[in-house]
């Protein structure tokens, strides 16, 4: 049965929701002066958008199951073989489709200066007015979905919600796995809660006995962000970060302005607690730039004895200050969007665990049994494959047979490792923050802030190598704030600003502390000189011990280093010439790159607020001194 056989026609001229087939539950009889806004709503995008018919989603297991075998037949999805990956499927997106779309992604805020330089500009009424052209008509000969969904537990303290139209049963499908959608949702709204308005459409109408195509989507792309309206509209692309609108567009750019107008944190972090050998507990939130081993790290397993790490939440958190003078985080997805490149039995087993089934998987490589691969996977591929874009393959080919970007979809509650209480309304205290990205030179393998506006300095400074995650060269190197750069929904000196502010707001003894960590640093002949990988809690044991006041630390130019005597590498063998081009701090390299910081300051016209400065002027005068 074709998608367009599942949902009844509206009566002519009709626009509202239609009597359903029996697989699916009719229009909401929740009654409220919330549902009435959010009818509205709906029905003014029916008006523009004209779609075929409407289908109010309630986040049903029947309702799934029909739309998943709905998109097998119509070509979207292929179901893979139930003996080795149960109720799982493969996606193949167009080519052009394939990762986030970030030159044609945009800050419509009223004045520019707010979405400062790191953003792309949008005059909102411009703006509006190029979006109501692309969008009339838009949805003609498809259905248009009304997805309500909550980010974090439903009613949590912490938690926010939103709903998404959509004409993308793809969307529809990865948005139940991502968040919690369903009626509850529609309650919080019908008694008056504040929700996000999100709109999206993959663009490629349908005319009358036209044929669709497996992955419709539109070469003109826009995914524009509304931040004084609260509202996002996406056009054009049916891949995951820029269909997903829960995801990257509210979780982080508009929660952001949210957070910064409610005095909390919308962050791209990492959540995992630590446990030691004696039992004790500790949270500890991580940035890491995409595909720069933050799903390795939120499900590390400890190659140290006794440690054990429980996962929270693999790539959002919204943090806020307590009143007991912490900083509280939850993780407010429902699911784990993962880069399946580099995932294996031997980088992250937990991972590859996590994926037995249930699981959506799209651009990676399909087996002959009608299984999935991806380069990484395992150590030797299959003789034989089908690629990501459905030709055949083989290894002598010397081309990927996945996506470097390609991705899986699949709940959190499938991680063997994930905390019993990873979806507390409440959230978790954190202990500790790390800031991380990859860097072949320059950055130790692990620093300490001297304080919160040095941790925030460092934030500010983190860099990366370009990944397959966002469009460019792979492999540039590019600034990447708090691994923030593409979702900081406004002027990123002003949010460099709000993290000192949020600073503030905690008590001195029980702010996190902060730490600069990087797995990637390379010595004089290329080779990676840390293992990486599950011994990477070495150094979650050190940054824990000095959380305790256990160990000390050496005062360096960039700020607190480990003694090396003071890593535990028990089990593994580190040369001490390893270790000391690890750590090593040289000061000519660190006063030229003291010059990109200012030039990357710069770029703000005078907004980077005068702390940050000053750190920047105290580097230079240690690294000077360090010169003699």
């Amino acid at each position: 049965m074709a998608l367009a056989d599942i949902f009844t026609r509206p009566a002519t001229g009709g626009i509202r929701q239609v009597t359903p087939t029996a697989a699916y539950g009719a229009r909401p009889s929740i009654a409220g002066p919330g549902m009435a806004a959010l009818e509205e709503w709906v029905d003014g995008v029916a008006v523009l958008t004209k779609p075929d018919r409407i289908h109010w989603v309630d986040g049903s297991r029947s309702e799934n199951e029909a739309l998943l075998r709905g998109m097998v037949d119509d070509g979207t999805l292929i179901k893979l073989n139930p003996e080795w990956r149960p109720g799982s499927y493969l996606a193949r997106s167009h080519p052009s489709d394939v990762a986030r779309t970030e030159g044609r992604t945009y800050i419509a805020s009223e004045a520019e200066i707010d979405a400062g330089p790191t953003n792309n500009w949008a005059d909102p009424a411009e703006m509006r007015e190029t979006l109501t052209g692309i969008f009339e008509g838009a949805m003609r000969g498809r259905t248009m979905y009304v997805v309500p969904f909550s980010m974090g537990a439903v009613g949590g303290p912490l938690s926010h919600i939103g709903v998404q139209i959509t004409d993308s049963p793809y969307a529809v499908a990865s948005i139940g796995i991502m968040t919690r959608v369903g009626t509850d949702v529609l309650r919080e709204i019908a008694t008056g809660a504040a929700w996000v308005k999100t709109i999206h459409s993959v663009g490629a109408p349908l005319a009358p006995g036209q044929a669709d195509v497996a992955w419709p989507c539109n070469d003109e792309k826009y995914i524009v962000h509304f931040p004084e309206t609260l509202e996002v509209w996406s056009f054009g692309s049916g891949y995951g970060g820029n269909a997903i609108l829960a995801k990257k567009c509210f979780a982080l750019r508009i929660a952001s302005v949210i957070g910064r107008d409610e005095g909390w944190l919308a962050e791209h972090m990492l959540l995992i607690r630590v446990i030691s050998p004696e039992g004790k507990a500790y949270h500890v939130a991580a940035a890491f730039p995409s595909a720069c081993g933050k799903t390795n790290l939120a499900m590390l397993r400890p190659t140290i004895p006794g440690w054990r790490v429980e996962t929270l939440g693999d790539d959002i958190a919204w943090l806020r200050p307590g009143e007991d003078g912490r900083l509280w985080a939850i993780n407010p997805e429902a699911g784990f969007f993962g880069v399946a490149p580099g995932t294996g039995e031997s980088t992250n087993v937990t991972a590859v665990e996590t994926l037995w089934g249930n699981t959506i998987f799209t651009n990676v490589a399909l087996r002959a049994d009608g299984d999935v691969w991806w380069e990484g996977l395992t150590d030797t591929p299959p003789a034989e494959l089908t690629d990501w874009e459905g030709n055949p393959w083989t290894p002598a080919m010397g081309r990927p047979a996945a996506h470097p970007n390609s991705r899986f979809t699949v709940s959190a509650g499938q991680c063997p490792q994930i905390a019993p209480d990873w979806d507390a309304p409440e959230g978790v205290p954190l202990d500790a923050i790390l800031f991380g990205g990859r860097r072949a030179t320059n950055v130790p393998l692990v620093v300490e802030a001297t304080d919160w506006t040095h941790g925030v300095f460092l934030g500010s400074n983190i860099s990366s190598e370009r990944t397959a995650a966002a469009e460019g060269t792979v492999g540039e190197l590019r600034r990447d704030p708090f691994a923030m750069l593409p979702f900081c929904g406004y002027n990123m000196a002003d949010y460099f600003g709000h993290w000192l502010s949020v600073g503030q707001k905690l008590r001195f003894d029980r702010a996190p502390r902060i730490f600069q960590v990087n797995w990637f640093r390379k010595g004089a002949d290329g080779r990676f000189l840390w293992p990486g990988f599950g011994d990477n809690a070495r150094v979650i044991d050190w940054i824990i011990r000095r959380v305790e006041g256990a160990v000390p630390a050496v005062d360096s130019p960039v700020g607190r280093l480990p003694r090396t005597e003071d890593l535990n590498l028990d089990g593994i063998h580190v040369p001490q010439q390893d270790l000391d081009e690890l750590f090593a701090v040289d000061p000519a390299l660190w006063l030229s790159e003291t010059d990109l910081t200012e030039q990357f300051y710069s770029t703000f016209e005078g907004r980077v607020p005068a702390p940050l400065y000053a750190e920047l002027a105290a580097l230079r005068y240690r690294l000077r001194r360090a010169q003699g």
